[in-house]
């Protein structure tokens, strides 16, 4: 059976992890690599990049790193660059770079807002915008942007800076898929839940107390599965939209939760 992503150019911004184990960009840069695809990972720590390359090398696959600050214009461009010297183009772009600082208008300094804004948000346009020529040259490309459940939902704690920047990556992403439909360019999202990844131990853990073992399990009973969901759950729905199985599938945001958006609020 041919690999659903076979000699696919693609680009995952964000393919390291924070902390231990497997983070969302981490699974999908390994998940895109198994089905084939010629992966760039990008990370702003170079270390956490060459982890992820040095599984998908492991397993027979192709991975070159690039460390790039995505709050940066000239680290983007220049990372382009050099996915562009090492792959010649780009298939898929898979933006998942995301902060996440808890807190309200009220807690949240100016500072802190413009941060999470300009890393989760306007990276995500500067990404794009240079990717973007290079797609329509080709005739063809797929995105997709990480957004949240956040974006759509109280979780339970004050989050403005954090909703507020993945709530615009849903209306990007419908802009960008309804603009390129024509060049061949597809744009989808996708909105994971409440997922146990290494991102949530370190900023959340405090928003439940600082006992991160009654994080999890509250958590886990938010969702009306009963559990969170992990990194392979996002890059499963990230891995089929960004292959042919979804070639007529463009503006979605998929939710990616276990039910939880099913709930109009949680406490």
């Amino acid at each position: 059976m041919k690999a659903l992503l076979n000699d696919r150019r693609v680009m995952v911004v964000g393919a390291g992890s924070c902390g231990e184990g497997w983070g969302n960009g981490k699974a999908a840069a390994v998940a895109y690599a198994r089905e084939g695809a010629r992966v760039i990972a990008v990370d702003r720590d170079l270390e956490a990049a060459r982890a992820t390359q040095a599984l998908i090398q492991a397993e027979g696959g192709f991975c070159e790193t690039v460390a790039a600050d995505v709050s940066r214009t000239d680290d983007i461009i220049a990372m382009v660059e050099a996915a562009m010297g090492h792959l010649g183009g780009i298939d898929v772009l898979h933006n998942n770079v995301g902060i996440a600082i808890t807190g309200g208008p009220e807690e949240t300094s100016e500072e802190e807002w413009e941060r999470v804004l300009r890393i989760n948000q306007t990276s995500v346009f500067l990404i794009c915008k240079h990717v973007l020529p290079i797609m329509r040259r080709q005739g063809a490309g797929s995105i997709v942007n990480i957004s949240s459940i956040a974006a759509l939902r109280w979780i339970g704690f004050a989050y403005s800076a954090y909703t507020t920047s993945k709530a615009a990556i849903v209306a990007f992403t419908e802009n960008l898929a309804a603009q390129y439909a024509a060049d061949g360019i597809r744009a989808n999202c996708i909105l994971p839940g409440l997922m146990n990844t290494p991102m949530i131990h370190a900023p959340l853990t405090a928003a439940y107390g600082g006992d991160a073992e009654a994080m999890i399990e509250k958590r886990n009973r938010q969702c009306p599965m009963g559990f969170m969901g992990d990194a392979w759950d996002v890059a499963n729905a990230s891995l089929f939209l960004a292959s042919d199985m979804a070639r007529y599938v463009t503006g979605v945001s998929l939710n990616v939760d276990g039910g939880f958006s099913l709930r109009a609020a949680v406490g």
